[in-house]
């Protein structure tokens, strides 16, 4: 099976820990790794800004300040110490060709996919994928969705599952890209058992990964050999979702510290 990974090129976490673990069960030919300009960047911003108004954007950016004050340094000890770990598993990643570009979509990303005739490309990317690009690869363009499609569809779909305390469906869904955002067939489910008093929505997130690398490793086995099933999701609730405000997150803590027992006073 010869899988190409799709990631930013900041991200080590999916650019050697995830790299390394494809590498392990498959033939890993490829690694495009997207270097987004502030011009990018700031598009994003400014479509939130649209999709939300003035004053919710304001919310989602005091959820960006207090993530990266209260939030972010336990976060990134956690993703130091769960990539050494992978890379003590699956070891190290070399000799992997590798292209850099601003965007997923640029007509160089078409012809390296079509030099390195993937069957599977797994894609870690904020960016959506245009049909001449995710048509290349064999067997589809796969995404590891952080929310169970389709009602949890678009940003940080653990997130708003804890938020609205939708707590079944806090997971990973593994789908085919197509034309919509996380529209595509659905090929299965994942989870584990999260800690939401304790962890952050970004640390459950990049667990659901981490916590089934290798049930994702025989989805993907089974998906590049044809025998894999789409799910039947007719008739579900679709929804739209996009970035973390910090109003619901604190709502779902306290909701969390609603959930905890009573201390037990001494005798």
């Amino acid at each position: 099976m010869r899988t190409v990974l799709m990631c930013h090129a900041e991200d080590a976490f999916d650019r050697q820990g995830l790299a390394a673990w494809l590498a392990s069960f498959s033939d890993l030919v490829g690694l495009v790794l997207i270097e987004e300009t502030g011009t990018q960047k700031r598009a994003r911003v400014r479509r939130e800004f649209q999709r939300v108004g003035p004053w919710r954007f304001l919310d989602v950016l005091a959820m960006r300040f207090y993530y990266r004050f209260r939030l972010a340094a336990a976060d990134h000890a956690w993703m130091d110490a769960s990539l050494a770990g992978l890379k003590s598993r699956f070891g190290e990643v070399a000799g992997v060709p590798e292209l850099r570009v601003s965007s997923g979509n640029a007509p160089e990303v078409a012809e390296f996919l079509a030099s390195c005739r993937p069957d599977v490309m797994i894609a870690r990317s904020k960016q959506l994928l245009a049909r001449k690009i995710y048509r290349i690869p064999r067997r589809g363009c796969l995404v590891m969705h952080p929310g169970i499609c389709p009602e949890y569809r678009n940003a940080h779909g653990c997130f708003w599952a804890l938020a609205e305390r939708d707590l079944d469906r806090v997971g990973l869904t593994l789908l085919r890209i197509d034309a919509g955002v996380d529209t595509g067939p659905v090929y299965g489910y994942f989870t584990y058992a999260f800690d939401e008093a304790n962890e952050s929505h970004v640390r459950v997130q990049y667990r659901m990964v981490l916590e089934n690398l290798d049930a994702l490793a025989q989805r993907i086995r089974d998906i590049a050999a044809g025998t894999a099933r789409p799910l039947d999701v007719a008739g579900r609730q679709s929804g739209v979702w996009g970035q973390p405000w910090l109003s619901r997150y604190l709502r779902w803590k306290r909701a969390t510290l609603d959930k905890q027992p009573a201390a037990v006073p001494a005798e």
